[in-house]
């Protein structure tokens, strides 16, 4: 499955077209939690499953978003948070989870 289109919402929302003709938004702070770097996992496993990280603006803001090759999305955000690369993979499995915690 394949992003086709990205682009930035109102409200701190990321809109995501697939390549199967389907739609999914996923809020910037769903983003950020989920982020696949190195970094940000280390600190949710130290910090454990129940807590609830509080951003400031500046890391809710995406200064660049990007294609990587033909494999992932790369999202800059203001504070200067870049390492989180997310493969088309485990971003369609984020907006999935999105999916369900809303029902």
């Amino acid at each position: 499955m394949t992003p086709v289109k990205l682009s930035l919402k109102e409200q701190g929302m990321l809109s995501i077209h697939w390549d199967d003709n389907s739609e999914a938004r996923i809020k910037l702070s769903n983003l950020r939690k989920k982020c696949p770097c190195a970094i940000c996992n280390s600190d949710s496993k130290e910090r454990g499953a129940k807590y609830i990280p509080i951003y400031t603006r500046e890391q809710l803001t995406v200064s660049k978003i990007s294609i990587v090759g033909s494999y992932a999305v790369g999202v800059e955000w203001q504070d200067g948070h870049n390492t989180g690369i997310y493969d088309f993979n485990y971003l369609r499995k984020i907006c999935d989870w999105v999916q369900e915690v809303s029902k």
